[in-house]
């Protein structure tokens, strides 16, 4: 069980229905936002307990509880081999910031990106923290941590994926990809410190990047991969 904070990441808890939710931690106000959470909560026969702020902060370990926290089943790990008849599958290598996670994966939910892959090592789990910065789209997503980066490619290769990978040094353009307009993708990004290895860039049928107008030379590793994922879902 973990305890999820916040008041977006508590409406998809309820909405999505992936967990088990124990009981619920309010802080009593007149917000409607807070009226109508209490409303599904009493629907969905969870037991409510209201406390003061010190408990929420103890028990979310932070002051960005937004008044809810809500204990629930720890997050379902989809399996691997489930995920191999979708079109679209976004890679997560070396992505090791919990904050980059979370709005990666919110990203991915917007952009259709709907089955996530985590290496087993090396990337956080979904945690708290995660699902909170994700707005909760963590809950509408399946999401994988099942095998190492390179094995997730090698399985997507034999299914026939088309992999992309996102990188600064890429050679390859939109304009390329959307030429052959692939059935089946892979997208994988790397992290800011640590990029995408090179067994997944030498395996890749592609490697993308895309014109930098600015002097800085590169992007938040969460906004080049929305960047991407937008591109790619307008192929």
């Amino acid at each position: 069980m973990q305890y999820i904070y916040g008041l977006n990441p508590a409406f998809e808890i309820l909405s999505a229905s992936k967990r088990e939710i124990r009981e619920a931690f309010l802080f009593k106000t007149n917000k409607p936002r807070m009226a109508k959470l209490e409303s599904l909560l009493i629907k969905k026969e969870v037991k409510i307990n209201f406390v003061d702020k010190g408990v929420l902060i103890n028990l979310s370990g932070t002051k960005k509880h937004q008044g809810v926290v809500l204990h629930v089943s720890n997050y379902p790990y989809t399996c691997f081999d489930s995920m191999l008849n979708g079109d679209r599958l976004l890679l997560l290598d070396n992505i090791e910031d919990p904050h980059n996670l979370g709005a990666i994966i919110r990203s991915a939910e917007v952009f259709g990106f709907h089955s996530v892959l985590l290496a087993k090592r090396g990337t956080p789990e979904i945690y708290s923290s995660v699902v909170k910065v994700s707005a909760g789209a963590t809950e509408h997503l399946d999401i994988c941590k099942e095998l190492n980066a390179n094995s997730y490619v090698k399985k997507a290769l034999d299914k026939g994926y088309t992999v992309i990978v996102l990188d600064e040094d890429g050679k390859n353009t939109p304009e390329e990809i959307k030429k052959i307009n692939p059935e089946k993708i892979m997208l994988v990004i790397g992290g800011e410190d640590k990029s995408v290895g090179q067994f997944i860039i030498n395996q890749a049928q592609y490697v993308l990047s895309f014109k930098q107008y600015g002097k800085v030379n590169s992007l938040n590793a969460s906004v080049a991969a929305g960047v991407g994922m937008y591109m790619i879902s307008t192929m």
